[in-house]
């Protein structure tokens, strides 16, 4: 059996964080383990106590699991200070880490930045180059690649100077956009996009979580990367249509998209709908 890791925080409602990652490995048939960075006091409508964990208790957590249970596979989520920074990224050396999916979770739907400088200067150092792939959204694409992104243009532009900074394949999410929900993969020198109608939904708490452990998934089981792409959003579009209503404080319907993989649409056909 396939396994795989998630090191994140943890969300108390279930929704995000290593929950939602362990329940989309297990969904995916490969067996999931966890490394937790911090506590949160979190439900849907937001976040309001967290508490970080050691860096070096991180590390024992890591040291526990790749000497008994090798992952094939690792996401990392929400880092909580720099010195965990640090440590994940000695960790990965140490252990010749594969299939290294970042999501760098540095700023939220709103704009709002959810970590420090610090620590965001420390990941672009030492845990970006490290990556098999990370999965910016549009306002973590800006602080990456340093530029404001308006269109797709913006999107490519962006996505190849954040390649050719820190040498990882980059797939920079376009659902912030107001135009359409259209996702870039960036890989070694190659363009694809995966297309998305956007539809109407409140549920979508934990969609980034869910995404990247999905392709990490994917790549413990020996897919390539773009096909891992587009199983992971196959994936996500299905369980936001689902529609599953549980929280009492549901707010604002959001956009979320169902998706195509091809090339980019210009008269030619898409491959692989």
């Amino acid at each position: 059996m396939k396994t795989a890791l998630t090191i994140a925080g943890s969300d108390s409602s279930g929704g995000a964080g290593i929950q939602a990652d362990i329940k989309t490995m297990t969904a995916h048939g490969v067996y999931a383990m966890s490394a937790v960075t911090a506590l949160t006091a979190q439900n849907t409508t937001g976040v309001t106590d967290i508490m970080g964990v050691e860096a070096a208790f991180l590390g024992s957590q890591l040291d526990s699991i790749f000497t008994d249970i090798y992952p094939d596979a690792i996401k990392t989520g929400m880092i909580f200070s720099a010195e965990q920074v640090y440590v994940i990224a000695q960790k990965i050396r140490d252990y010749q880490a594969k299939n290294i999916v970042i999501d760098p979770v540095m700023v939220a739907t709103s704009g709002s930045t959810l970590t420090s400088n610090e620590v965001v200067e420390t990941m672009k150092k030492e845990l970006l180059p490290l990556a098999t792939v990370i999965t910016p959204n549009i306002f973590e694409a800006q602080v990456l690649s340093g530029m404001e992104i308006r269109n797709e243009n913006d999107m490519i532009t962006a996505a190849k100077k954040i390649y050719e900074a820190y040498g990882c394949a980059v797939l920079c999410k376009g659902g912030h956009l107001q135009e359409n929900a259209n996702d870039l993969l960036y890989a070694d020198g190659e363009l694809q996009w995966f297309y998305g109608d956007r539809i109407f939904n409140s549920n979508t708490h934990g969609t980034g979580c869910t995404l990247s452990s999905a392709i990490a998934a994917n790549l413990a089981k020996g897919k390539e990367l773009a096909l891992a792409i587009k199983l992971a959003k196959q994936y996500l579009s299905g369980a936001i249509g689902a529609g599953l209503n549980l929280g009492k404080g549901r707010g604002p319907l959001n956009h979320v998209y169902t998706f195509s993989f091809g090339q980019k649409p210009d008269g030619n056909k898409l491959e692989n709908s």
